[in-house]
């Protein structure tokens, strides 16, 4: 199992000023190579404290790649619904080539029916917008002189470039919630799979559905699945969770108030059960996410019985990738656990 590092920003102005956020998270991601961490990945959202300091990952990466050598650059994820696949294709090339071909691109549908609004975008075009979407940006990395014509956007003998510098393209990842559909054809296509770490049960059951799928399709391998979690791994297991509980909550809470459409009638054609879905994970706390093993927060030997717990539970994961700056967590405490997971942890757990 490989363990990466996750930058979702949870923040408002007035909690940290953005340039102070990025200089924090720059230091974070220049030890990366040094303890072991297999990749730096941020997500795409805009405007609410949710996600704000995140319009494009791409950007982020870019000054990531400059502070690392060895692990990869995920987007988790662009935003096809919200992006040209011209641009975008172009983006992903150049960060591909700044980083030496060191880049994972990771799409995914978006679910926060404000960012729809105000790009004047309808929820119910977001599945048809996402497979346009990457399909696109798939074409114009893999060849050149290509041509489409989309519902959303069309081009003709194009050749995009800077070429990619991992060919025909990086490896692409989607990123899935709890729709069967999308995993099913994401493992149908052959791409890796981006989750969070719901109920195990349903979970396990969702990964079965990706695995089969990529096997009927003839994949080599049965796929990769990467989970997000949040980690706060220090010596003492009071002091851990102590640490992590409030930056734990806000991004909670953040989420919540993001998300509030969904309890106000958001369309669900394209997000069945989304509504309840969310509905739940908004009353979610940091001692519930403990509880059910999924909050990384504890002693070295706490975290390695939860990953491993949740890793037979689901039937088995290839990737973690650990939030270790949730909303206002402190940077010397992330650089901390980082650490200490680092040494403690990851050895034990990098033969699942």
């Amino acid at each position: 199992m490989q363990f990466g590092l996750n930058f979702f920003p949870c923040l408002s102005p007035a909690e940290k000023p953005a340039a102070q956020y990025f200089r924090e998270a720059m230091h974070l991601i220049g030890l990366a190579d040094e303890l072991g961490y297999s990749h730096i990945r941020q997500v795409e959202h805009y405007f609410h404290p949710y996600g704000g300091y995140s319009p494009n990952p791409i950007v982020f990466l870019a000054a990531a790649a400059q502070r690392t050598q060895n692990a990869r650059l995920v987007t988790g994820a662009v935003l096809p619904a919200f992006n040209n696949p011209l641009k975008l294709a172009g983006e992903i090339g150049m960060l591909d080539g700044l980083s030496g071909g060191r880049l994972d691109a990771g799409f995914a549908r978006a679910f926060l029916p404000h960012e729809f609004a105000t790009f004047g975008v309808s929820l119910d075009d977001s599945r048809k917008r996402f497979d346009e979407g990457v399909a696109q940006v798939r074409l114009l990395l893999s060849a050149e002189n290509v041509s489409s014509q989309g519902q959303f956007h069309s081009f003709r003998n194009v050749t995009s470039y800077p070429r990619p510098t991992q060919r025909p393209h990086p490896p692409i990842w989607v990123a899935a919630t709890g729709t069967p559909q999308t995993f099913e054809e994401s493992g149908r296509a052959g791409f890796g799979i981006m989750t969070i770490p719901l109920e195990p049960k349903r979970m396990r059951e969702l990964i079965g559905i990706y695995r089969e799928a990529w096997r009927l399709a003839g994949h080599p391998g049965r796929g990769t699945v990467m989970s997000n979690f949040i980690m706060c791994c220090l010596p003492s297991r009071a002091e851990a969770l102590e640490l992590a509980r409030e930056p734990t909550n806000g991004h909670l809470r953040g989420l919540a108030a993001a998300a509030s459409d969904w309890a106000k009638g958001a369309s669900t054609k394209d997000y069945p059960g989304y509504d309840r879905m969310i509905a739940q994970v908004s009353k979610e706390t940091f001692e519930d996410q403990v509880a059910k093993g999924v909050g990384l927060a504890g002693t070295p030997e706490d975290v390695i019985a939860m990953v491993r717990a949740y890793n037979d539970e689901v039937g088995g994961f290839e990737a973690a990738s650990l939030h270790v700056a949730p909303s206002t967590m402190l940077v010397d405490v992330a650089e901390r656990a980082m650490r200490h997971f680092a040494a403690e942890a990851m050895p034990k757990l990098a033969g699942l």
